[in-house]
């Protein structure tokens, strides 16, 4: 039904600058690039939310327990799946070194596995709504209301070019060894930063930016040290404390 831990399938689209050149470092990642502490504070802050909301909602529904329990079960794993959709998003990450330099691509992929869940979810209680019709037609507006409702829901994420588009995201990076000003290990997240300064093809003023590389595992030591094997000595190696990204 989940296919949580499949391994990731490069985009079509991905043409790698130093394609002439062997592959001298590689890896493939999934992370969450974006302020993780906030993100984090901001989903068990809604959680509880909607977990004290649901009981309410449940408490107030005393006419029949399990019209009022399937009822406040929909209520709580719909909110919850979309709250987890929002404040955990993972972005899939493939970084490539050379002799050149250093590229990377960014994608995303549509959460196929939301649609999965809410289409079994609204496919099961429909049925059993519809089953215990035949014992109270009461349950016949629970099913309109509450697996109507996933329904729309599902519907609404599976056909809506806006949502498709923003989780279908694309990038592609590729940096010079010349144009790194500085490397640093972040100490609190599973990182390793560069800042960059280039000139834009056909702009005469030069760019200056920051890229987060993200690492596995107890990875991010021994890529700095690589990458800093190809950097000039003038170039600044730090330690830092960092979550949000620098793009």
């Amino acid at each position: 039904m989940f296919k949580l831990n499949k391994d990731l399938e490069l985009p079509p689209q991905l043409k790698w600058k130093f394609s002439h050149e062997p592959e001298l470092l590689g890896w493939t990642v999934r992370a969450r690039n974006y302020n993780t502490f906030v993100a984090d504070l901001m989903f068990w802050f809604c959680f509880f939310v909607i977990m004290i909301s649901s009981i309410l909602i449940y408490r107030s529904m005393d006419d029949d327990p399990v019209f009022s329990g399937l009822l406040t079960l929909l209520y709580f794993s719909g909110l919850s799946i979309s709250l987890i959709s929002i404040t955990h998003q993972r972005i899939n990450c493939v970084y490539r070194i050379t002799q050149s330099g250093m590229e990377h691509c960014e994608w995303k992929n549509f959460p196929e596995w939301a649609l999965t869940f809410l289409k079994w979810l609204a496919g099961v209680t429909a049925i059993f709504f519809v089953f215990m019709a035949t014992v109270d037609p009461s349950f016949l507006l629970g099913a309109l209301i509450g697996p109507g409702g996933v329904g729309l829901t599902y519907l609404s994420m599976a056909y809506s070019k806006n949502y498709r588009e923003m989780h279908t995201q694309y990038h592609h990076y590729a940096f010079e060894w010349k144009e790194i000003t500085q490397l640093a290990v972040v100490t609190n997240r599973e990182i390793v930063d560069f800042k960059y300064s280039i000139i834009q093809k056909g702009d005469e003023h030069v760019t200056n930016g920051g890229v987060n590389i993200f690492c596995k595992r107890k990875q991010k030591e021994m890529v700095a040290e690589f990458i800093r094997s190809f950097l000039s000595p003038n170039v600044p190696i730090i330690k830092t404390k960092a979550d949000v990204p620098q793009y």
